[in-house]
């Protein structure tokens, strides 16, 4: 892989990692109401469960996926119910909440299943595989390079995330009458988490919608 090539890849990597997406989200609302680690396994989840999909593409399997109308529809319905439904459980959480009880719980498997979900993560994924992989005759060394890489994007953008939601935490849970905590603060931040989520939810219909195969 040349530097050219490289210094791009890094540029997708950062603009696709750390802008909000639903992802980021999760991890920062996981956090600030089930603390960092209660986050982990969700931030741990997101690079096994990319890492899945972009091996899925580099074998050929994501633009079958893509070109197929009702695969791909079926993708987008899926990730966006699943936005919506935990957009709901958020809304109304106005409590902190211990590692083992929540309204917002997001298991590490559901982590990695929310990946496949993510019509964008498809197309991320394809991207690479079109721009860096494919057709390129070290193509096996060029995917265990991008590979790695991405991941650690991933984990690293995720972590950041829920590292600023366990900071807030605690101020969340404020303010205090009479020595009790009245979660307004939590409950206005798990509200526009929420929000993000429904406006992610929307902009994957109207950009899905519009979407055109990429060729691998």
């Amino acid at each position: 892989m040349t530097a050219a090539e490289l210094s791009a890849l890094l540029v997708l990597a950062t603009a696709t990692s750390f802008t909000p997406g639903p992802n980021t989200t999760l991890s920062t609302a996981l956090a600030a109401n089930r603390g960092l680690k209660g986050a982990l396994h969700f931030v741990c989840a997101v690079p096994v469960g990319w890492g899945l999909l972009f091996a899925l593409c580099a074998a050929g399997l994501g633009a079958l996926v893509v070109a197929q109308p009702l695969l791909r529809w079926a993708v987008l319905i899926g990730g966006v119910a699943y936005l919506l439904w935990l957009a709901k459980r958020l809304w109304g959480s106005r409590s902190l909440s211990s590692v083992d009880e929540t309204r917002l719980n997001v298991t590490f498997w559901q982590g990695v299943g929310l990946q496949f979900l993510n019509i964008k993560a498809w197309m991320l994924a394809l991207s690479l595989v079109a721009g860096w992989v494919a057709g390129r005759p070290d193509a096996m060394l060029r995917f265990a390079q991008v590979l790695p890489l991405m991941l650690a994007f991933a984990f690293f953008s995720n972590f950041t995330y829920a590292w600023v939601g366990s900071v807030l935490r605690h101020w969340l849970a404020g303010p205090v009458v009479n020595g009790l905590p009245t979660g307004a603060r939590l409950l206005a931040f798990n509200r526009i988490m929420a929000g993000a989520l429904v406006l992610t939810a929307l902009w994957m219909v109207i950009s899905g919608a519009g979407m055109a195969p990429v060729k691998a």
